[in-house]
């Protein structure tokens, strides 16, 4: 089949390289337009935009889609599908009716669960103990599209974001092989989803990273397994940020005040409103991360109150 592809995220690229090493045409990828970034503010390429420009692929980085030049660029390649994934940008419907078999999109939830921005992130903070992919046809109404397939994935006790983030990237291109080979043969299977089960996934906000530490453990350390790598959960230590890229919720009764330091030179636990909260590894302001046994090798822990 002929290919449009529009994607920017590193989530895109698992995806794209299937489609670059298999029997298809990828005729085009669209792209957002390259944005500054660091400490220098210079203009970064996507990581798609420089897997395309690798591969020889036609690049377009168009701020809107809407004109009728751009239109008419889509439909010059006479594409059969356009797949989308984590593109930026949500496609107009004079988009959506140019291709001969429309648009499906690759999202990294069980939808209807998770609708919405940040589908990976709260899984992970809600408890969920199973994601994964669906691939779905694009309609208008935000990841509400008929579902094509699913790829299941058992979130394990120590997944962070990034590491759902790596597995559902894959998984996603496995399933889009999958339903591309359905769409030629004729035997796609489109099934509608359920508008009671739908749940929303908002955007991550850097507010968020804040640890409240009258929650419980198990609530905590969800939060800092959702927020890992962006935007990682957060408390003061002696005024300063202390960032918690990884901790561990611990069943014992305390009666210190949350947010109270426990340490036996070897852990640092956290008490909170139910529970302790162990912390494995964090950083301070300008330092790298790290253990728990490395920050007490160099910082006096033990009844500090932390937030």
């Amino acid at each position: 089949m002929k290919i449009i592809f529009a994607g920017t995220p590193d989530f895109a690229i698992p995806s794209l390289q299937m489609l670059l090493a298999s029997r298809h045409e990828v005729c085009a990828v669209y792209t957002q337009p390259d944005r500054p970034a660091g400490r220098g503010r210079k203009l970064h390429r996507s990581p798609v935009k420089e897997l395309a420009l690798r591969s020889a692929i036609p690049v377009f980085q168009p701020l809107s889609l809407k004109s009728g030049e751009e239109l008419q660029q889509l439909a010059s390649f006479n594409a059969d599908i356009i797949v989308v994934i984590a593109y930026g940008m949500i496609l107009p419907q004079a988009v959506l009716d140019i291709p001969r078999l429309g648009c499906i999109n690759v999202h990294g939830s069980l939808l209807p669960r998770w609708r919405g921005a940040a589908p990976i992130q709260r899984a992970l903070m809600a408890g969920d103990e199973k994601t994964g992919i669906t691939i779905m046809q694009i309609v208008r109404k935000l990841d509400a599209g008929d579902m094509l397939h699913k790829e299941e994935y058992s979130i394990g006790a120590n997944d962070t974001a990034s590491d759902l983030h790596d597995k559902l990237a894959e998984l996603g291109a496995t399933g889009l092989g999958k339903v591309l080979a359905q769409m030629e043969s004729g035997t796609v299977h489109a099934e509608p989803q359920d508008e009671a089960l739908v749940t929303y996934a908002e955007k991550l906000t850097k507010n968020e990273a804040i640890i409240d530490w009258k929650q419980s453990a198990n609530t905590l350390a969800l939060k800092v397994r959702g927020l890992n790598p962006w935007p990682v959960a957060q408390t003061l230590y002696h005024g300063k940020v202390l960032r918690i890229w990884q901790a561990q919720a611990i069943a014992a009764d305390t009666d210190l005040e949350p947010g109270t330091v426990s340490s036996d030179n070897k852990h640092i636990d956290v008490a909170t409103g139910k529970g302790l909260l162990r912390l494995h590894e964090v950083q301070l302001p300008g330092g790298k991360r790290m253990t728990a046994q490395a920050f007490l090798n160099a910082h006096e822990v033990n009844g500090v109150k932390l937030g």
